[in-house]
């Protein structure tokens, strides 16, 4: 997550990797500079990542795209001690223009840790989803962390018109878009 962070920034900013809870606060208050774009939603699953972004220089996207994979990648090298390219082909991006989409899209987002708990959890009885939404609030690398706890590190919560109250809200999303789903 230090990486989206630091990533996020018109000049090069150093990273060390040392996952101490101080060494994070130190990155979060490290000066950036002016941010490439402004960050909505994210969430870091084992073998990919998504994220709700939108640019706030020209050519933002690619820029910072540009500057995370191309950090990540060094870094994965480095410690698994390998050369070569991390990623498969160039990113993809699609333009979200109604809010029903954006407010789907935040869902899809934050519920995407349901898939290490059970990949069928759409079909799974309510009971489970009981237990479902206790791993969603409590996996660490996701955007909804951030949303619950108002403590905004790497989103950029002013700049996408969603009700707060609807992301907070984990416990409704999921039945929704597990209802939705089941259709």
């Amino acid at each position: 997550m230090a990486l989206l962070y630091l990533t996020n920034s018109d000049k090069t900013v150093e990273f060390r990797n040392n996952s101490s809870k101080n060494s994070l606060d130190k990155i979060f208050k490290q000066d950036r500079g002016k941010q490439l774009v402004a960050i909505g939603a994210y969430c870091l699953m084992p073998n990919h990542f998504h994220l709700l972004i939108t640019p706030l220089v020209d050519g933002g996207i690619s820029k910072f795209m540009l500057k995370l994979q191309t950090g990540y990648s060094m870094y994965f090298n480095k410690k698994n001690e390998r050369v070569g390219a991390l990623f498969q082909g160039v990113f993809q991006s699609q333009h979200i223009n109604k809010d029903k989409y954006l407010r789907y899209i935040y869902a899809y987002i934050h519920l995407n840790p349901a898939k290490l708990k059970n990949p069928s959890w759409k079909t799974q009885p309510k009971s489970f989803l009981n237990q479902l939404k206790k791993f969603i609030a409590e996996y660490p690398y996701s955007s909804l962390q951030e949303y619950v706890s108002l403590d905004y590190k790497i989103v950029n919560s002013k700049l996408f018109p969603v009700n707060k109250r609807e992301i907070c809200n984990y416990n409704t999303i999921i039945d929704d878009f597990s209802e939705e789903n089941n259709r």
